[in-house]
């Protein structure tokens, strides 16, 4: 039995499963033990606790803070303490400001070592599905207001392994001044390293002299890993040579060897994929939107229909580690749990008959045309037809050595500082993410110079939601915003800003991903026109107050322009104030106008786009943390 550390009766307000749930407090019995905190029903008149009601694991807590009380609170309803873990805030009412004290200092105290803990926290309630403090309509999004003190109060130390007692430390004893800081713990190696072994996801025939064949499902042992995107592997042959780091992957799951595992597919594309099949009993397996979780999607054609329909299930996990999709069918591991119901439907809407996979078509673009490619030769690259003209002049869709899609700008003279886009473009060539597109390389030795990037069969998003697009779900709506915001949040981390972010600007793959383009491009025009925000071609319309006014671009302009995009996202690609000219918008955006909610978007979609219009640039979030909260909310959809 864990030693008991405290017990107090406290208020407890219920939490809201629904946005419409009524609030309501009742008096708990609280017990803090060595392992969680535990709370009871209670008999006031004989003085003893009762059944237990709930309680939260310590290693799961991530923050305790005070909460600012409610307009007009009760007596005993003043000072309102919060525990936040996994699942979100626990809310707690103390009968006094030195108890309330006494709570947040020993429970701080014994998670210190958590990991996980919090550098932001929201200081008022959750309530009536908003962040009174901060209005915002997601209740996973990070908090608003910076903890006074590093991580709470906690120590920032590495979490422990066990939940033993430690010595306890004399409150009395107190350094005189500050201790200085601990060196930085170097954070834990991810991923396959030298020397380990790694499993081809996709077949990759060799561009490049000294790169290596990879066989799909077959493995390989990594040498060096110098280059982030080109590893040096040998094959069970012996063969050593370079391959696309993006192509192979270490089993960490175990699941990548069975065919009916799409490990990097969305639920849109689950189900284009599953409908084109058109098979009964059609399924796959794929990462649900929450890190580290898995989904079963079904397609069904019940009572004989020609048109199906598709079903999700999450793969939840029991308190023993085991893996369920009807609750009374538990199973050691996921592979069990796919056999057993592909021989009985238990709760499904149909048992899994067929597997489906995209994994030999859809594999990724590579890094580049090969291991240390750069300057590409000309005659190398045939032109099959035009694709558009852009500001800096005219892309075709080609093939590279006559086998490889490539998007080839060609740029016309006088359009851009060639000399300073060559330099920065060696720079570009690093920027490696899957919603960004890859730049291939350049073709400086003749004029016009070319940049050779991917290419992306969908072409334009915005052509793409005005012409392509039919009856989208919120939930595709969605996954298309959650793609721009991760490929915003690497350009975000590696210091690269924009400046030319709306839908025009990014590109649609053949599975429905969206990719952002032309990153960085606008530094380099020569045109006043467009970089003059007095000038008919600058984006006022996707521009922040700063930039019209003072031209002033920064993360938090292209954050700005990011709540356009997705404005224009949920109205199928209009016109950002359609009926306003550029001096028109310069002069009410400034003075407070903003986009109208649109009829695709629910309240909670629009309130993501409305932090990113906040007046003041240094209130708007990052992309880090709009990443965060589109992809909790899709979640939270499916």
């Amino acid at each position: 039995m864990s030693e008991r550390n405290l017990e107090q009766l406290f208020i407890k307000r219920s939490q809201q499963k629904k946005k419409t749930s009524p609030l309501n407090y009742k008096e708990r019995l609280f017990v803090l033990s060595d392992e969680k905190i535990s709370y009871y029903d209670y008999d006031p008149e004989k003085g003893k606790k009762k059944s237990l009601k709930g309680s939260i694991e310590l290693e799961k807590i991530k923050c305790v803070e005070t909460v600012i009380p409610e307009d007009n609170s009760p007596p005993e309803r003043l000072f309102p303490f919060q525990i936040i873990y996994d699942e979100g805030p626990l809310y707690v009412f103390s009968k006094s400001d030195d108890i309330r004290k006494l709570w947040i200092r020993k429970i701080r105290h014994v998670v210190r070592f958590n990991k996980d803990l919090m550098q932001k926290y929201h200081p008022r309630f959750w309530e009536d599905g908003v962040w009174r403090c901060c209005q915002q309509a997601v209740k996973q999004a990070m908090g608003c207001q910076v903890l006074e003190t590093r991580n709470g109060g906690f120590a920032n130390k590495s979490h422990r392994k066990s939940r033993k007692p430690l010595p306890p430390t004399p409150e009395e004893e107190k350094p005189s001044r500050p201790l200085p800081p601990q060196p930085p713990q170097p954070p834990p190696q991810q991923g396959p390293c030298p020397g380990s072994t790694v499993i081809a996801e996709y077949s990759y025939p060799p561009m490049a002299p000294q790169d290596l064949e990879l066989r799909k499902d077959e493995e390989y042992t990594i040498l060096e890993m110098s280059d982030a995107n080109w590893w040096k592997a040998r094959d069970k042959y012996g063969k050593e040579g370079y391959i696309p780091a993006n192509y192979v992957t270490e089993a960490t799951s175990g699941l990548e060897k069975f065919d009916w595992y799409c490990k990097n597919m969305n639920r849109s594309q689950a189900e284009h994929l599953m409908k084109t099949e058109n098979k009964d009993g059609g399924f796959l397996v794929r990462d649900s939107s929450k890190a580290g979780k898995y989904t079963v999607s079904v397609f069904s054609k019940a009572g004989g229909e020609t048109v199906g329909m598709c079903k999700h299930y999450n793969i939840c996990t029991t308190s023993q580690g085991q893996f369920y999709l009807a609750q009374s069918h538990n199973f050691s591991s996921i592979p069990d749990l796919i056999n057993y119901h592909q021989h009985n439907s238990a709760g499904l809407v149909s048992r899994l008959k067929h597997f489906v996979s995209n994994r030999v078509e859809s594999a990724p673009s590579p890094f580049g045309l090969g291991y240390g490619v750069w300057e590409i030769d000309p005659t190398h690259l045939t032109f099959i037809k035009e694709l558009g003209c852009g500001q800096f002049g005219v892309v075709k869709y080609g093939k590279w050595q006559g086998q490889h899609d490539v998007a080839i700008k060609m740029i016309k003279e006088g359009s851009m500082s060639e000399d300073d886009f060559i330099e920065e473009a060696k720079v570009m060539m690093k920027l490696r993410h899957q919603n960004l597109v890859q730049l291939y390389g350049v073709c400086t030795t003749q004029r016009p110079i070319y940049i050779v990037t991917e290419f992306l069969s969908n072409g334009c998003l915005l052509t793409y939601l005005r012409e392509t697009l039919k009856g989208p779900t919120p939930i595709h709506l969605l996954e298309m915003c959650k793609d721009v915001t991760e490929g915003m949040a690497y350009l975000e981390s590696q210091q690269f800003i924009h400046r030319d972010l709306a839908a025009r600007n990014c590109l649609v793959a053949a599975n429905g991903d969206i990719k952002v383009t032309d990153f960085g491009l606008s530094r380099y025009v020569l045109d006043d026109e467009y970089t003059s925000s007095a000038g008919t071609k600058f984006p006022v319309r996707w521009s922040p107050p700063e930039v019209l006014l003072y031209c002033k671009f920064s993360s938090k302009s292209d954050i700005w322009a990011y709540g356009v995009l997705m404005w224009e996202i949920y109205t199928l690609g209009k016109m950002p104030y359609e009926r306003l000219n550029n001096s028109e918008i310069v002069d009410k955006v400034s003075t407070g106008l903003r986009l109208y909610r649109p009829q695709l978007a629910n309240e909670r979609v629009y309130s993501i786009m409305s932090t990113c219009w906040r007046e003041k640039a240094e209130e708007r979030p990052t992309f880090e943390e709009l990443a965060s909260n589109v992809q909790d909310l899709l979640y939270e959809m499916q």
